[in-house]
């Protein structure tokens, strides 16, 4: 993991001046051992997570990547991922359609059809289409990966259920939230929507999300 997004101080204080809400959660959270967004910077780590980790719960999640680790010799990477067979991959309880999400990973970044490097030059939106290109990678895994691998400043993943969840709670709506009221709080915390995410996420989860 690396250093907590430079941004991070003066976002806490842009947005606690903004909303009252935010501004009260903030403050619940500033512990001395504050566990705040870190990243791994390692792309096709985050990604292979992603994809194994979707439509299934967290415990299965782990499960399932514990197991793909160990058959990758703790080494993930497109070459050692390349080499694993079908039956293989799908003995750690990948799917059929995760498998191939998988592989076909692998296969476009050794070939570099597809170039992790290109994104930071990237708009959000960008790099959003970008991939979401990738088999298995929606636009909710694609915001999730700018959120914790690239630590973009302005990530507001509507699609999220728990932010969707936080929102509701938080702002007294019902679940769901109007769709013009959740675009009013984009428009209100921008620049710093990735930080009033993990702040809302972290008022309906006790454990810090990481991903």
């Amino acid at each position: 993991m690396t250093k907590v997004p430079k941004y991070w101080k003066k976002a806490k204080n842009y947005l606690s001046k903004k909303d009252k809400v935010l501004a009260k959660l903030i403050k619940s959270y500033q512990s001395p051992s504050e566990i705040i967004l870190t990243s791994r910077r390692n792309i096709f780590f985050s990604l292979c997570k992603s994809i194994i980790g979707q439509q299934i719960s967290v415990a299965a999640a782990n499960a399932v990547f514990s197991k793909f680790k160990k058959k990758c010799n703790n080494k993930i990477n497109p070459k050692i991922v390349s080499k694993l067979t079908t039956s293989q991959l799908k003995s750690c309880g990948l799917s059929r359609q995760k498998v191939s999400g998988i592989k076909n990973l692998a296969k476009k970044t050794l070939n570099k059809s597809f170039n992790p490097k290109l994104i930071k030059n990237m708009s959000d939106e960008e790099a959003i289409v970008y991939l979401s290109q990738l088999k298995q990678i929606g636009r909710w895994s694609a915001e999730m990966i700018l959120l914790f691998t690239y630590n973009r400043s302005n990530i507001w993943p509507i699609q999220d259920i728990g932010l969707l969840r936080a929102i509701s709670k938080n702002y007294k709506k019902k679940y769901l939230p109007p769709e013009k009221f959740v675009m009013l709080l984009k428009k209100k915390f921008s620049p710093y929507c990735s930080v009033a995410t993990w702040y809302l996420w972290r008022s309906i989860d006790p454990e810090p999300i990481q991903y």
